[in-house]
């Protein structure tokens, strides 16, 4: 007999729709008959050999119930848990956090993100967030820009060009995708937020000592917000 404990608690039970629930709660398929090579004589309920015999079948289908359960377990490709290389960006690796289900654009859309900007050199520092760009009535105001023209580091225009309207993906870019001058998008609005990025990216110390691979190394989290053609 499999026995699974169910905690509330967890935030995957919670979810209807994710894998791990109909995975334990679905049903497993009904254990094959045991069929002996010969028919056993009939015992008295009392002999050691029936109690022998009950132990034996309720270890047998109680193993074949598990089996048949630890078999019917999804695949690890049908949930996106890892990091992926977004294909032609020039190393930037993704992670879906949320699926969109809207249009997805291409090159000349205007689109509007919302964006989480960390800096990987300063222990994931968060250089700017759009979530904190305030319009009068106190709605965060979306980042838009032309998807194609070159005005916004490589790496964000290599994860919104395979995103949908309404996903939600992190991103790390490697600093050959990221800021390569100090007159690209995104840029921090905030003075000293923008001094600390630029002088730790463009450290030329620390550019001379070989640390250019790690310096510029971003990490941000994309939300699709909409598409304008």
């Amino acid at each position: 007999m499999v026995v699974v404990h169910s905690h509330t608690s967890s935030p995957y039970l919670r979810d209807p729709h994710h894998t791990a629930l109909h995975y334990l709660l679905r049903r497993a398929p009904p254990s094959p008959p045991i069929i002996y090579a010969t028919s056993p004589q009939p015992l008295s309920s009392s002999s050691p050999s029936a109690a022998s015999t009950r132990r034996t079948l309720l270890v047998s289908i109680a193993a074949t119930s598990f089996s048949s359960l630890i078999l019917s377990r999804p695949s690890k490709s049908a949930t996106n848990t890892e990091f992926f290389d977004l294909p032609n960006s020039g190393g930037v690796k993704a992670l879906d956090l949320r699926a969109g289900t809207g249009a997805t654009p291409v090159d000349g859309d205007q689109v509007a993100i919302h964006y989480y900007g960390r800096l990987a050199a300063k222990q994931g520092w968060r250089f700017d967030s759009t979530y904190d760009h305030k319009d009068s009535t106190g709605e965060p105001i979306p980042f838009v820009f032309t998807l194609g023209s070159g005005k916004v580091i490589s790496g964000i225009e290599s994860a919104v060009r395979s995103m949908q309207v309404g996903g939600t993906r992190r991103v790390i870019i490697p600093p050959s995708q990221g800021y390569q001058n100090t007159s690209q998008e995104p840029i921090p609005p905030n003075f000293f937020d923008r001094q600390r990025l630029f002088t730790t990216i463009f450290n030329p110390t620390r550019l001379g000592n070989g640390e250019g691979s790690t310096l510029g190394t971003l990490i941000f989290d994309i939300e699709l917000i909409s598409i304008r053609h």
